[in-house]
């Protein structure tokens, strides 16, 4: 089915997107960007348009309303974006005959485990964006039972965007000290190896190798926001020391935040799909170039203590 159909892009313009269209051009695959510009998702008839046009062999959907705390007072707008438009991507794909890797997060969860999330979890959201998100699984999975993919991830970083590990690099610039929640547990994933993995599991999809459902795409490990700070330090050749451990209370948001967002992998596993690898060493790879790049984007400065861009 994929000789002579490429594959499409959602939210082709954020952090996650370009790099899965950075992975598919070095990987030789044809692709078509649509970022919030060229596509609004929550229109269902210019999806279907965009898609009979296209004829993509997969779809990854990588947009979505990721302001988690403005999630709270504008439920139905991150509604419209994070449940309504996967839900008419899958319609789309269901009439096109197209996949769909379609990324969410950890925040359907309660975030009160203490041993990883396993991919069949029951589900828990606490926070209104956490709920949207949940709605969109839920319309990929009932929608397309045979070519819909969930893929939960956490934590995520990269060069192509605002996240924290920008914030970090440019704090530890400003301060002598910084304070990081030490009490929040996940796992730090870096946006080109969510690519890699994502381009990996479409291409199983189309071999049919890699049955569809739920998948979670984070790094293996696991650490606090004051480890993971820690790191970051270090690879700054600054002293980590400088980095000061504080709990979630003195950081209190409108939204509330995961305490544990820890993913379990084993239906990569048994879909023959090696699992990402560990976060340190992701981490030390990106490094260079998010350091390179911090200043070509705008860093929200009252975001430290929290999920930066989450799915």
């Amino acid at each position: 089915m994929s000789e002579n159909r490429p594959w499409l892009v959602t939210g082709a313009g954020g952090m996650l997107g370009q790099d899965v269209l950075a992975r598919l051009t070095a990987e030789g695959e044809s692709a078509i960007a649509l970022d919030r510009a060229a596509l609004d998702l929550t229109d269902p008839d210019a999806v279907l348009r965009a898609l009979r046009a296209h004829r993509p062999a997969v779809v990854v959907n990588c947009a979505a309303f990721t302001a988690v705390d403005d999630a709270e007072t504008r439920e139905s707008d991150a509604l419209r974006v994070n449940g309504d438009g996967p839900a008419h991507l899958a319609a789309a794909c269901a009439a096109t005959g197209a996949f769909l890797l379609h990324l969410s997060t950890d925040y359907v969860f309660a975030g009160d485990a203490t041993t990883p999330y396993p991919e069949d979890a029951p589900t828990a959201p606490r926070s209104a964006y956490g709920r949207t998100k949940l709605a969109g699984e839920r319309a990929v999975l009932k929608t397309l039972p045979e070519h819909g993919y969930v893929i939960r991830t956490a934590w995520l970083y990269g060069a192509g965007g605002p996240n924290f590990v920008r914030t970090m690099i440019r704090l530890a610039g400003e301060r002598d000290t910084v304070d990081v929640v030490d009490d929040q547990r996940g796992q730090p994933t870096w946006s080109a190896d969510l690519a890699a993995l994502l381009h990996t599991l479409g291409r199983g999809a189309l071999a049919g190798t890699a049955p569809a459902g739920i998948y979670h795409g984070t790094s293996s490990g696991e650490t606090t926001w004051y480890g993971f700070t820690r790191e970051i330090f270090r690879l700054l050749g600054t002293d980590p020391g400088r980095v000061r451990p504080t709990t979630s209370e003195a950081f209190v948001r409108p939204a509330p935040r995961p305490a544990y967002s820890v993913l379990g992998h084993d239906r990569f596993r048994t879909a023959g799909v090696p699992p990402l690898r560990d976060w340190r060493a992701a981490l030390a790879e990106a490094f260079p170039d998010i350091h390179d790049h911090r200043a070509t984007q705008q860093i929200q400065p009252n975001r430290v203590q929290t999920k930066e861009n989450p799915a």
